[in-house]
């Protein structure tokens, strides 16, 4: 989980500059930067529990091929 709230940190800063930068508003660049990286965190999250699953099967596949 800390893994995670580092990434949504790190996420909302980007957010926050590239769309001020785009388009020089404090407000639309503050709205952006709390929807998008919320978002992309939920799905960062799942698609680590996804990945780690595979993972798993992919191990657990390889032990009876090995065996």
């Amino acid at each position: 989980m800390k893994k995670t709230a580092s990434f949504a940190i790190l996420h909302f800063s980007v957010a926050f500059t590239i769309t001020y930068l785009l388009t020089g508003s404090l407000v639309i660049g503050g709205a952006v930067a709390l929807v998008e990286p919320m978002v992309n965190t939920v799905v960062f999250y799942f698609h680590e529990k996804v990945w780690k699953r595979i993972e798993a099967k992919n191990l657990a596949a390889n032990a009876v091929v090995q065996a």
